[in-house]
């Protein structure tokens, strides 16, 4: 404890005396719940320990609104998926960094040890484990529930309209899971051209029940609004309708698709020493778990797991609602970001083209 106590210290000494200059750092992150969970756990409890000021944006989580906004708005800590973030630090748009050298050390374990498989990355540190999910409205399904993938492309045992990002993310990993493929097939199959017809032939058989959305907001309120039966989305978002608006929504775990949240600084910030020390408080076990007890997404440290109790206003036991909870033992697929980073315009061309055909065809798509 010695050890963790002088880190923290001098942690928060830097901070303090790089605080009298009246700067604020700007945190980018996806607004929202998380946003929310974020500022609470997170930026409220840094900017009191440090007297640094701290100003949140939202974006959309792509490589191009950091090539477009980062240096008009001063951007410094941004809030990324790790595959994106692996293509924004390819393109430049992310500072490299040592993560092992910023993070603040557990006492008495190793931090790659402490962290999850390849959470140090070139230009980022991984910070919260998160899920796309399928959830659904369970007042739409009086009688038998859906409970797998695959009824996710089962019209006719579970009617209604489905909500689909407009996007091959995550949906071409779900048709194959639903076919019958080995989690630890899936990315070698959607590798092939085999694999990707495989995949939008089956996507043709229920292309006019989707509803497609495009901001992570939409899925939980097409379901509560009854729009849609059961929609993709990510666990958090479900968890915050169902548990903090009272939505009768829930959550398939089968088949989840796990992926990590990451920490990058951006390519343009002058202020890379604070925003370390941001990347570093942010990390920590306290920290980490603290978010998690708010909003469901996972601790990427095993210290910090441990950690994690009871949140929110009725005192859950989060750690039921992680996507990374060994609770949820049924099939789970975690997300190949250098595949994703590596494929994205291959992916992107071909969904492209199997939407543009749908059109021609007819099948006018929904919002």
């Amino acid at each position: 404890m010695r050890l963790f106590s002088a880190w923290l210290l001098l942690l928060l000494g830097a901070a303090s005396a790089v605080a009298s200059s009246e700067r604020k750092l700007t945190v980018v992150s996806w607004g929202g719940p998380y946003e929310q969970a974020q500022r609470q756990a997170i930026l409220d409890p840094f900017t009191k320990e440090t007297g640094i000021e701290i100003s949140v944006l939202e974006y959309d989580g792509t490589p191009a609104s950091i090539a477009a906004r980062a240096e008009a708005e001063g951007w410094d800590l941004i809030d990324m998926t790790e595959f994106d973030a692996i293509s924004a630090c390819d393109d430049g748009l992310l500072l490299p960094l040592n993560g092992e050298e910023i993070v603040i050390p557990s006492p008495g374990i190793g931090v790659q040890e402490d962290f999850v498989k390849r959470a140090f990355r070139k230009c980022t540190v991984a910070q919260n484990v998160y899920a796309s999910v399928i959830a659904f409205n369970v007042e739409m399904f009086p009688g038998v529930k859906p409970s797998r993938v695959e009824d996710l492309f089962n019209i006719e045992a579970f009617p209604g309209k489905r909500a689909i990002q407009r996007s091959p993310n995550d949906i071409l990993e779900w048709v194959l899971l639903a076919e019958g493929v080995p989690p630890g097939q899936v990315y070698d199959l959607l590798s092939t051209d085999r694999g990707l017809r495989l995949a939008f032939r089956r996507l043709d058989e229920m292309r006019e029940h989707i509803v497609w959305w495009d901001t992570v907001d939409e899925p939980a309120r097409l379901l509560a609004e009854r729009k849609v039966s059961m929609a993709s989305g990510f666990n958090g978002r479900f968890f915050a309708s169902a548990y903090q608006e009272g939505q009768p929504i829930s959550i398939i775990w089968d088949g989840r698709l796990i992926g990590h949240e990451v920490w990058g600084i951006a390519w343009n910030s002058d202020q890379v020493e604070e925003a370390k020390q941001l990347l570093a408080y942010a990390t920590s076990p306290e920290r980490l778990a603290a978010l998690s007890e708010i909003i469901p997404y996972g601790p990427t440290r095993r210290s910090a797991m441990m950690r994690v109790g009871l949140g929110g206003e009725a005192n859950i036991p989060m750690l039921d609602h992680l996507p990374n909870s060994p609770k949820h033992g049924q099939r789970s697929l975690t997300l190949d970001s250098g595949w994703y980073a590596n494929t994205e315009a291959l992916r992107s061309r071909r969904f492209n083209a199997w939407l543009e055909a749908g059109q021609e065809q007819g099948a006018a798509p929904q919002q």
